[in-house]
């Protein structure tokens, strides 16, 4: 048996099928509160294996104001990543505080086993989750389902996309989904960008290939809908009713070239509002990886002053 996809560290994929990933180190939760939050796992779809991690801030006084929610989607190529990781449960819990939001992170299926749109649904189905339990769940009674923003990085970022696009054509959903906060989003195309095609990108470009290859469903390249923005079928009346975006970008990101394409594509779809924040001198998802630096606390506060003006 060999090994046929590999991201070092990450993840293994064998000939039999087979998958091996590594997961870092994970915290356990805590409903007590520590450092301005508590946190607790729920289970989202028993069936599926959809969980999903609240994060609550601290709120003095008494608990009769309505706080924001915030659903995020982790990254990881569709591959890897959990809610329950290290960087992940800090930024999250910290970010509760800073925007003084309600933050559910949703852990989904994930391919080759699962192959998109797999994710897509799975996320989506966290707000009708939402829906369902924001009556029946303690930790959500100060949510205010009607100011619901959906984040992510990475593949969570593209996700975001997709699971706004879903909700936009349900009427009947109770969730209004307020704005979209995209963090160095991971989208593709058969065609290959300038900076796909430099000197000293081969690296990169393989192993975004060998991630979108494991995801999208079979005999599919990467011109599927959910690779490529391009390519999914929205009307011009839906695009006028998107709602907010921000799309984080960080300097040193080799995907920045297309999260700057995908606020192009929308501006030209006469999207309300689209706006696109770098960080400069920074690598790609760097707040999950150095959740308490000085960079991932302005992108914080950048997100939560999204938030406050939508």
């Amino acid at each position: 048996m060999s090994i046929v996809s590999e991201a070092p560290n990450y993840l293994q994929v064998f000939s039999d099928g087979s998958v091996k990933r590594f997961a870092p180190e994970i915290p356990p939760t805590s409903e007590e509160s520590s450092s301005g939050y508590k946190s607790k796992d729920v289970i989202i779809d028993l069936s599926k294996a959809i969980t999903g991690r609240i994060f609550l801030p601290d709120i003095p006084g008494p608990c009769t104001s309505s706080l924001p929610v915030l659903v995020y989607f982790h990254g990881g190529g569709f591959c890897i990543g959990s809610t329950t990781w290290l960087g992940y449960h800090h930024f999250l819990g910290d970010f509760a505080v800073v925007s003084h939001s309600i933050v559910l992170s949703v852990d989904y299926r994930l391919a080759p086993e699962h192959r998109l749109p797999i994710a897509y649904d799975d996320c989506y189905s966290s707000l009708e989750w939402l829906c369902s339990q924001v009556s029946n769940e303690p930790w959500l009674k100060q949510a205010d389902i009607s100011r619901v923003f959906l984040s992510g990085d990475s593949a969570g970022g593209n996700i975001v996309h997709q699971v706004a696009i879903k909700a936009m054509r349900n009427e009947n959903l109770r969730v209004k989904v307020k704005g979209l906060l995209l963090i160095h989003p991971f989208f593709g195309s058969e065609e290959r960008t300038e900076k796909e095609r430099a000197d000293g990108a081969t690296g990169y470009v393989a192993m975004n290939d060998m991630f979108w290859k494991l995801s999208i469903p079979d005999g599919s390249n990467r011109d599927y809908f959910g690779c490529n923005f391009k390519k999914q079928e929205v009307s011009e009346a839906e695009w006028r009713e998107f709602p907010a975006v921000t799309v984080y970008v960080a300097g040193l990101d080799f995907l920045k070239e297309r999260g700057v394409m995908y606020v192009e594509f929308l501006q030209r779809k006469e999207v309300k509002r689209v706006k696109l924040v770098e960080t400069e001198n920074k690598s790609h998802v760097f707040h999950v990886f150095h959740p308490k630096s000085e960079a991932t606390c302005s992108l914080q506060q950048q997100m939560s002053e999204f938030m406050k003006n939508n």
